[in-house]
C-alpha cells in the first residue's frame, strides 16, 4: 500500500471510532476504509447441500453450500454470485416457489451431519428474487434440512428440522406455516433426540405427506445414527394427524431415511431406509405397503452421509440415487449403474448430496457435490463442472516468501494447495496447483528449501513433496515396538518453529520434533491429553452403520505454538481439554487449564498462540461447540499459564478457531470464529466485526506475512481472503485513540 494511501486509510480509521464520555468503542465501521480480496481458488469448489433451478426458466439456479451461503445465477451457471453474505453462511435448504419463483426460501444449517458440520440460525425467505432477506423463524433449530411449499398455495410451507447435532432439543421435528411464515406451528415431533430428516408431497393430492424421522447424535468422539424415535410416516390431511409407515420395512432401530415420490405417478414412493440391512424400498400403494428392492453399494452406502433420492419427473421407474457416485436405476430400483463421466470423459468429483431434475425437460441435472455444481443436458451421461463457485472449505493457510507471495492451504474433500497472492491480469483457476490429496489440513513450504512443501491428509498423514518432480515421501512417525499406537486428530497439527527453520513439529497424543525434514523424529513429551478410554472406541463410531473416518479421533494434540521469543518454550492444547506448556524444551511438561476461569471441563482446545513480543504472555481459543455449547472462548496470560484472563466479549460473536497477535503491535488481536473475523485494538478490551467484504463466514485460521503486512484468512466455505497491508490498523493504538478522544 503506498503511503498516501496508508495515510488516508488511517484517518479514515481514526475518524470512525466512536468517543462517549471518555470512553473509546470501536465497531465494524471502524475498519469501514479496510476491505478483504477474495483469491479464490473455484477450481475444486466445496460442499454443496441445495441446487435448484426455476422450472418456467431454468436458466435461473439457486445453489446453497454447506459453508458458503446462498448463489445466484441467471445464465445457466455460466456466472454466479453471492446473494446471502449478511447471513449465517451454512445451507441446509433451499425451495422455490415455482408459481412465484422470485420467492425463496433458505434453510440454514447443513443436515450433513459430520464432524465439521457448521449451525444455522433459522429459516429466511426473499421475495425479491435474493436483493434482501427476512428471518423467519426456527432459530433454535440449528440445522434444516428440506422446505416443501405447497403446490396449491404458497402460504403453506413444510420443514424437516433435524434439530441440533450435538445435544437433545425441542425444537426439531416437522414444522409447519400456513401464512407465510409469519408463524408456525411444530405438526409431527417424536422426542427431543429425534428430528426430521426428509419431507415428501403428493404433487397430486398435496394433503399427502410423507416424514422421515430421524434419532441421531454425535459427540467429539463417537456418532450414533438410529434409535427407536427413527421412523417413517404419513399424514392425509395436511399434517394434522399421522401415522407411522411399519408394513414391509425393517423392523428394529431405524436410522435416516431418504423419501422421493414420483411425480409422474404419486403412488409410487421410493425410500432408502437405514438398518442393520440398509436397503432400498419401494411402495406402490402410497406407502401403505413396501418391498425392498435394492441392497447394493450404490444405495446403502453411508446412509447417514448421503441421503437424497430423486425420482425422474416424467418416469416413475427411473430413480436417482447420489452418493459416493451419482447411480441411476431404470427399473424400479432393482437394479443400479453409474455411468456418468465429466467433460472430455473426466471423472465428477465424488461424495454427491443434491439433485435437481428439469420436471419440463427431464433430460437437464444440476448436481451437488462435494466438489461443486456440475451440469448435465443428456440424463446424466455427461457434465459440465460450472466451476466459477469459490466455496472452498480450508483448514489452514500459510505463505512463502516468494515475490509475489503463495499461499498454501488444506480443504475438506479436496486436497492441499497453493496459489499466488496476486497476479498481473488477476489469479485464475489455472494459477492454482494441488499438493496434496485426501481431506486437506496443514500446509507449509520448507523455509530452508523452496522446492519442498509439507503437507498432509486426515490421520496425520504427513507428506514431504518436492515441487520441481513431484516426489512425494511419507515422513508421519510411527510407534517403535513396545510403544503404544499413535493418536492422531483428524486434523493434525502440524507446527514450524519460527527460530530455527529445520525444526517442525507434530502432535499425536505425544508431541514430535524432527531436525531432518521428517526423515526421523523425536519424542518429546509423554501423552499430553487425558487419555481417557472412553472416548477412544471409534471403530465402534456410526451407530447402525459403523463409520470409522478417523473423523472421530479423539484423545490428541490439536494444537502446537513455539514461542517466538524462546525456543524451549511450546504450548500444545489438545482435543479433550487440555493446555499444556514446557519451558525447558520438551523435558517437562505443565498443564495450565484448571487456572483458567469459566472454562468447563474437557472443552476442545481449538488454538493457542505464544506472544511475540513477550515470553510470557500467550492467548489460547477453546471451542465447546461440539458439547453444545455455542460460548466463545479467548483467554490471556502474562505469566506463563498462572493466570488468565477472559477477554472475549459479546461483540464475537461464535465460537472461536483461531487467536493472533500481531507482528508489530502487541495490541492488535485478530479472532476468527464460525461466524467471521473480529478485531481488537486494545489488547482484547473490545472487539468489533471486520465486515469489509468478508461474509459472516467461518474463519479457521489466519496468517499474517511478515514483510508484506497482510492479513491471510483460510475461510471454511469462501476460500482465502487477503486483507492487504494491516499498517493502518497497527497505527490506530489505544494511544492514537485517546489523544483523538481528548480533543473532541
Amino acid at each position: 500500500m503506498h503511503t498516501v494511501t496508508k495515510y488516508w486509510a488511517v484517518l479514515f480509521i481514526f475518524l470512525n471510532a466512536t468517543f462517549t464520555a471518555g470512553q473509546i468503542k470501536i465497531d465494524a465501521n471502524t475498519f469501514g476504509a479496510m476491505e478483504a480480496r477474495h483469491i479464490g481458488p473455484a477450481v475444486m469448489s466445496g460442499r454443496i447441500m441445495a441446487v435448484e433451478a426455476v422450472n418456467r426458466e431454468p436458466r435461473i439456479i439457486y445453489v446453497g453450500a454447506a459453508s458458503g451461503g446462498v448463489w445466484k445465477s441467471i445464465n445457466g451457471g455460466t456466472t454466479f454470485k453471492p446473494i446471502f453474505d449478511k447471513y449465517t453462511q451454512s445451507i441446509g435448504a433451499i425451495a422455490i416457489d415455482q408459481s412465484h419463483p422470485d420467492t425463496v426460501w433458505a434453510g440454514t444449517g447443513e443436515s450433513c451431519t459430520r464432524n465439521s458440520a457448521s449451525v444455522g440460525t433459522g429459516i429466511y425467505k426473499t421475495t425479491d428474487g435474493g436483493e434482501t432477506w427476512k428471518l423467519m423463524g426456527l432459530e433454535k433449530s440449528e440445522r434444516l434440512s428440506k422446505i416443501v411449499i405447497h403446490p396449491k398455495n404458497s402460504d403453506i410451507v413444510y420443514v424437516a428440522a433435524p434439530g441440533h447435532l450435538w445435544n437433545a432439543n425441542e425444537e426439531r421435528g416437522v414444522y409447519q406455516t400456513t401464512d407465510g411464515g409469519k408463524t408456525w406451528q411444530r405438526i409431527l415431533y417424536v422426542d427431543a433426540n429425534t428430528g426430521c430428516s426428509d419431507l415428501a408431497i403428493d404433487p397430486q393430492e398435496p394433503n399427502i405427506l410423507y416424514a422421515a424421522m430421524w434419532q441421531f447424535r454425535r459427540m467429539p468422539y463417537f456418532f450414533a445414527s438410529g434409535g427407536a424415535g427413527s421412523g417413517l410416516y404419513k399424514s392425509t390431511n395436511g399434517g394434522k394427524t399421522w401415522k407411522k409407515l411399519t408394513k414391509g420395512l425393517p423392523e428394529g432401530e431405524l436410522g435416516r431415511i431418504a423419501i422421493a415420490v414420483a411425480p409422474s405417478r404419486p403412488s409410487v414412493v421410493y425410500a432408502v431406509v437405514e438398518a442393520k440391512k440398509t436397503a432400498l424400498y419401494r411402495s406402490d400403494d402410497l406407502g401403505e405397503s413396501w418391498a425392498r428392492v435394492n441392497v447394493s453399494f450404490n444405495v446403502s452406502a453411508r446412509p447417514f452421509y448421503f441421503s437424497h433420492l430423486v425420482v425422474d419427473p416424467k418416469d416413475h421407474n427411473r430413480v436417482y440415487k447420489p452418493g459416493f457416485s451419482l447411480s441411476v436405476s431404470n427399473d424400479g430400483g432393482q437394479a443400479f449403474t453409474s455411468p456418468f463421466t465429466g467433460e472430455g470423459g473426466g471423472a465428477v468429483h465424488s461424495d454427491h448430496h443434491a439433485l435437481w431434475i428439469n420436471p419440463n425437460n427431464p433430460f437437464q441435472l444440476l448436481l451437488g457435490t462435494d466438489g461443486g455444481v456440475y451440469a448435465s443436458y443428456d440424463k446424466g451421461n455427461t457434465w459440465r463442472h460450472l466451476n466459477n463457485l469459490p466455496l472452498s472449505q480450508f483448514y489452514h493457510v500459510s505463505y512463502d516468501m516468494a515475490q509475489p507471495y503463495n499461499v498454501y492451504g488444506g480443504l475438506q474433500d479436496n486436497g492441499s494447495w497453493s496459489g499466488p497472492s496476486q497476479s498481473p491480469n488477476g489469479i485464475n483457476n489455472r494459477d492454482w496447483e494441488n499438493v496434496g490429496f485426501g481431506d486437506g489440513f496443514y500446509v507449509f513450504a520448507d523455509p530452508a528449501d523452496k522446492d519442498i512443501v509439507y503437507c498432509e491428509f486426515q490421520g496425520g498423514n504427513i507428506l514431504r513433496r518436492h515441487k520441481s518432480t513431484g516426489e512425494t515421501k511419507e515422513i508421519k512417525p510411527y510407534p517403535k515396538e513396545g510403544e503404544p499406537k499413535f493418536r492422531f486428530n483428524w486434523n493434525t497439527p502440524i507446527a514450524l518453529s519460527p527460530s530455527n527453520p529445520n525444526v517442525m513439529y507434530i502432535g499425536a497424543q505425544f508431541l514430535f520434533r524432527t531436525t531432518n525434514k521428517g526423515e526421523s523424529w523425536e519424542r518429546i513429551s509423554g501423552d499430553l491429553t487425558t487419555n481417557d478410554p472412553a472416548k477412544q472406541k471409534q471403530e465402534e463410531s456410526g451407530g447402525l452403520t459403523i463409520d470409522n473416518s478417523t473423523a472421530e479421533n479423539h484423545c490428541t494434540i490439536f494444537t502446537i505454538c513455539e514461542s517466538p521469543k524462546d525456543e524451549k518454550v511450546i504450548w500444545a492444547g489438545t482435543d479433550d481439554g487440555n493446555l499444556q506448556v514446557t519451558q525447558d524444551g520438551g523435558k517437562t511438561w505443565t498443564n495450565v487449564v484448571r487456572n483458567i476461569p469459566g472454562l468447563p471441563a474437557n472443552t476442545w482446545c481449538s488454538s493457542v498462540e505464544a506472544s511475540r513480543h513477550d515470553r510470557a504472555t500467550a492467548y489460547v481459543t477453546f471451542d465447546g461447540h461440539q458439547t453444545d455449547d455455542m460460548k466463545t472462548y479467548v483467554y490471556k496470560t502474562t505469566d506463563g499459564g498462572k493466570t488468565w484472563k477472559a477477554i472475549a466479549t459479546e461483540a464475537i460473536k461464535g465460537y472461536a478457531h483461531v487467536i493472533r497477535e500481531d507482528l508489530a503491535n502487541p495490541n492488535l488481536l485478530f479472532v476468527g470464529t464460525e461466524f467471521g473475523l473480529f478485531v481488537s485494538v486494545d489488547g482484547g478490551e473490545q472487539w468489533a466485526q471486520f465486515t469489509g467484504n468478508l461474509p459472516n463466514v467461518s474463519v479457521r485460521d489466519i496468517a499474517i506475512h511478515r514483510r508484506e503486512s497482510d492479513l491471510i484468512l483460510a475461510t471454511h466455505g469462501r476460500g482465502i481472503m487477503i486483507i492487504d497491508d494491516m499498517t493502518p490498523l497497527r497505527q490506530i493504538t489505544p494511544q492514537v485513540l485517546s489523544f483523538r478522544g481528548s480533543y473532541l
